[in-house]
């Protein structure tokens, strides 16, 4: 099968010719893909007809271990009884709307932040494929930023000043942003985990590595850092670097956690449903551990 590739976006996107996923296991066709995910960082396949399950074993055939160990799993049972397929949406087990009140729901509004998945864990997220089951009839996007195009547009005062420089990513200090709290026990789970600023990719491209998550830099004081990474988030979402995707029913859209942010945009979510459901691979492990850093509790 020889795939298509339309561009979205002038550096980054592209949208995939007709191919159905669930079929999709011979090793042409994923070379394929994975070089349109090495060029695009983010592909979009339409009119797809996955079941939880299919999307799991696609993932899994396409890319091999999944993340199972979410921020979502610390306060919730997971809705459909795999780990390694993460609730985006804003309806319970009964496919009704989540109350305004829900631990869940004003968990998720944390999405609507500018973050990569998974980078609170150690290893993080490699890809991460999000597939529609229920779009409302009013706008309720997913905003990515392309940040490879990003770190390329920094001076190379900046550039310099970022090498190195590692940052602490944890889903507690990014919820805690928000007003939302862990308990105890559920902050003994998400300790978080270290990364660089700055990530060299397999392609040889360089990449910022942010997300609302990271709120420490080791080796500047905390408010120096912080205010660094907000400036850095700032500069990698101005509107050239910024592809919005509007979401139609079965849409699977995938995307490199390496060198993208994202997040979800607003939307009246008490009104209108909207079921989507996340599988994230593993990227490489980057221990603390072998970066010879302690990193603090959640």
């Amino acid at each position: 099968m020889t795939l298509t590739f339309e561009s979205l976006h002038p550096t980054f996107v592209a949208e995939v010719s007709p191919v159905d996923l669930r079929t999709v296991s011979d090793r042409d066709t994923l070379e394929q893909i994975r070089a349109g995910m090495d060029r695009y960082a983010i592909l979009v396949f339409r009119d797809q007809a996955f079941s939880g399950r299919e999307q799991v074993e696609f993932a899994q055939r396409f890319d091999g271990q999944l993340h199972a160990r979410t921020g979502a799993a610390a306060i919730t049972r997971n809705r459909f009884g795999n780990e390694a397929l993460t609730d985006i949406s804003n309806v319970d087990e009964g496919g009704e709307l989540l109350e305004s009140n829900d631990r869940r729901r004003q968990y998720l509004l944390g999405n609507r932040l500018w973050h990569t998945d998974a980078s609170f864990q150690d290893p993080p997220g490699r890809y991460s494929m999000l597939y529609s089951v229920v779009v409302p009839p009013v706008p309720a996007d997913t905003e990515f930023a392309d940040m490879r195009t990003a770190y390329d547009a920094l001076t190379d005062d900046m550039k310099a000043q970022l090498e190195g420089l590692r940052a602490q990513h944890s889903i507690a200090y990014s919820r805690s942003t928000l007003g939302f709290e862990f308990s105890e026990k559920e902050s003994e789970t998400l300790k978080g985990a270290v990364h660089p600023l700055v990530r060299s990719l397999p392609n040889g491209r360089k990449s910022l590595y942010l997300a609302s998550h990271a709120g420490r830099v080791f080796g500047l004081p905390d408010t120096e850092g912080r205010a660094l990474i907000e400036e850095l988030i700032a500069h990698a979402t101005q509107r050239q670097f910024v592809y919005t995707h509007r979401w139609r029913l079965h849409d699977l859209v995938m995307w490199d956690d390496r060198c993208t942010m994202h997040r979800g945009t607003e939307f009246d979510d008490l009104r209108w449903k909207r079921d989507v459901q996340r599988a994230t691979v593993c990227d490489v492990a980057n221990t603390c551990e072998q970066a010879g850093i302690e990193i603090a509790a959640a």
